[in-house]
């Protein structure tokens, strides 16, 4: 009953998700999407800022949840259509290269955020007026690359 009684309060306490992962040890599917969104995002300003490709790999890793890497790409793909200059766009293309041939990013979670990307296009074109151009770039570069098929490069929305 006291465990019980100890895990009630734990559990009420507003703090960081962190706190209870070393409490209880909770795995990255048992954290709540607005975490894993917020480390992803991290994940990849860190590595722009870095360049460091290995550190990445690890960080994404140790997030425990390959049924959300798709996540991972959608929002490499929405950073660089709201960056600016060639330089993030090189960068996120080798990280997505690397993710795809090491395996950590699967054939259908890359297909998943590409799809994610082109079904909020619309959306993200009002924040960003030349995104159609610059996914059309990038996604091209990724074919090119060997990062995402045929398929998937066709899908991409014209303007």
């Amino acid at each position: 009953r006291a465990a019980l009684d100890r895990a009630a309060v734990l559990l009420r306490i507003k703090r960081d998700v962190n706190r209870l992962d070393n409490v209880w040890g909770v795995g990255g599917g048992q954290r709540p999407v607005k975490h894993l969104v917020k480390e992803m995002n991290l994940l990849l300003r860190e590595y722009l800022l870095s360049g460091e490709v290995s550190e990445a790999e690890r960080c994404l890793r140790a997030l425990e949840v390959p049924h959300f890497h798709h996540e991972l790409v959608y929002e490499a793909v929405v950073m660089v259509l709201e960056g600016s200059g060639e330089g993030p766009v090189a960068m996120m293309v080798t990280l997505l290269k690397v993710l795809w041939e090491t395996g950590l990013v699967t054939l259908d979670q890359m297909n998943r955020g590409f799809r994610r990307v082109y079904e909020e296009l619309g959306d993200i074109s009002l924040d960003v007026p030349l995104a159609h151009g610059l996914l059309e770039r990038l996604v091209e570069l990724c074919f090119d690359r060997g990062i995402i098929t045929r398929a998937l490069r066709d899908a991409c929305p014209a303007r």
